[in-house]
């Protein structure tokens, strides 16, 4: 067997709607992106780079010995910055590719590792993800959590903010609880791609599935390409989208 190749591209936009220039908060002495390279790095890639829109997060992760791409301010998606990065730095087809979020500086590691195995264990995925066991009717029924169906061999048939698979009959007789070995599952929103469908996705029409559900991934599902989905039972460590996030993440880390 092959040992495990893949590449982390980390897309680090300067615009942020409820934090402003968070990719360059400091955190324990460094930019907030740099705690996520540092995570990519110890997930075993070969390579990490930030695809960054501005020169200044550009700047400062080069003065760390991280390496930058420059991309266009104007991408709907952190999925179009990908493309163009991987354009840029002319990464090979077959190649695969963790898109790791600039604001998940306590991402673990073997996250990372799990998706990008988990693609290269499906060779007919063009895409993979993860998933993480839910247990809790409230989390089940609710429309902000995403949830995922799997086939047999753990690959996604659907992506929905609705309760899916639905438990009929449990259901019908009360909301309250989960059925025992039921197999609901939260999206949790990390991908790895190959490399390939990364430079067909910007052809690829925006399904209805997709507008309605708001949820990209449907595009993929939509034109019939695979979905890989890694299950990981570990603790979840939440991204930083607010001041409040910023400074859970400062304690958590040693700087504040």
């Amino acid at each position: 067997m092959q040992p495990l190749a893949f590449r982390v591209v980390i897309p680090a936009r300067m615009r942020s709607t409820r934090l402003p220039g968070k990719m360059l908060a400091e955190v324990a002495g460094k930019p907030l992106v740099a705690w996520v390279a540092e995570r990519a790095r110890a997930s075993g890639a070969t390579d990490v780079v930030i695809a960054t829109d501005h020169p200044d997060i550009a700047r400062a992760v080069e003065a760390l010995g991280w390496k930058s791409c420059a991309t266009s301010p104007d991408h709907a998606s952190g999925t179009d910055r990908l493309a163009e990065a991987v354009a840029l730095l002319g990464y090979g087809e077959d190649e695969i590719v963790v898109n790791v979020q600039g604001d998940e500086p306590l991402i673990d590691p073997r996250l990372i590792r799990a998706v990008a195995s988990e693609l290269a264990g499906h060779p007919d995925a063009a895409i993979a993800t993860a998933a993480h066991p839910i247990d809790s009717a409230q989390v089940f029924f609710d429309p902000n959590v995403v949830k995922v169906v799997l086939d047999e061999r753990g690959l996604a048939l659907y992506f929905s903010r609705a309760p899916i698979p639905y438990a009929r009959d449990a259901f019908g007789r009360s909301h309250d609880e989960l059925p025992r070995r039921f197999p609901a599952y939260r999206h949790i929103g990390i991908y790895a791609y190959r490399v390939r469908f990364l430079r067909e996705y910007s052809s690829l029409a925006p399904t209805a599935a997709e507008r309605f559900e708001a949820l990209e991934q449907l595009r993929a599902l939509g034109h019939g390409r695979r979905i890989a989905v890694a299950l990981w039972d570990a603790a979840l460590e939440a991204g930083v989208d607010t001041a409040e996030d910023l400074e859970r993440v400062r304690r958590k880390l040693g700087g504040g």
